[in-house]
């Protein structure tokens, strides 16, 4: 009897391999156990969000802090929490009192299996101007809540990409 799953790398790279199971081709990541994606609001209702280019699709993206799980050597079991900690701080500088799971899912259920664990961060604390570790140029923008749609708008107008995963984590918070 043969097995009814036909799995098969296609390529592995550094950070991805592209496989196929059952004749469905997908992405998957290599070296990590998980995304981390944060939601994370000041004491003053700042909403924190990250600004960086994207190489993928050539622009500039607005985003929430994110970035992966187990993926720095010696510490692959990384827990979720405290990636999203580690993720926050480095990324905008900020500490977390709270840290709460909010929900798991899909980043794109056609094309990676990458499954993405949202939290809510509270209590902030700045710690440093943040900006991500030496891989990336990250800006920083505390952005008050009472005026986030407008500055999304400003911000997709001048030509940058906004990540639909801030709507998301916005309403998985309740915020």
């Amino acid at each position: 009897m043969t097995d009814p799953v036909d799995n098969k790398t296609h390529f592995q790279g550094r950070f991805l391999s592209l496989v196929s199971k059952n004749g469905w081709e997908f992405a998957s990541r290599v070296g990590s156990t998980g995304v981390v994606a944060i939601i994370a609001c000041t004491d003053d209702d700042e909403i924190l969000l990250v600004e960086q280019f994207r190489p993928p699709v050539g622009k500039i993206v607005i985003e929430i802090p994110a970035g992966l799980a187990g993926d720095i050597t010696g510490s692959e079991s990384e827990v979720f929490e405290e990636a999203a900690r580690r993720e926050l701080l480095e990324e905008t500088g900020y500490s977390a009192a709270t840290m709460q799971e909010l929900q798991t899912g899909p980043s794109s259920a056609g094309l990676t299996d990458e499954l993405i664990t949202f939290f809510e961060a509270t209590g902030l604390t700045k710690e440093h101007d943040g900006g991500g570790d030496d891989s990336e140029s990250i800006t920083v923008h505390e952005i008050p809540r009472a005026e986030l749609r407008d500055w999304l708008t400003q911000q997709a107008a001048s030509g940058k990409l906004i990540d639909p995963k801030i709507a998301a984590a916005l309403w998985m918070s309740g915020k």
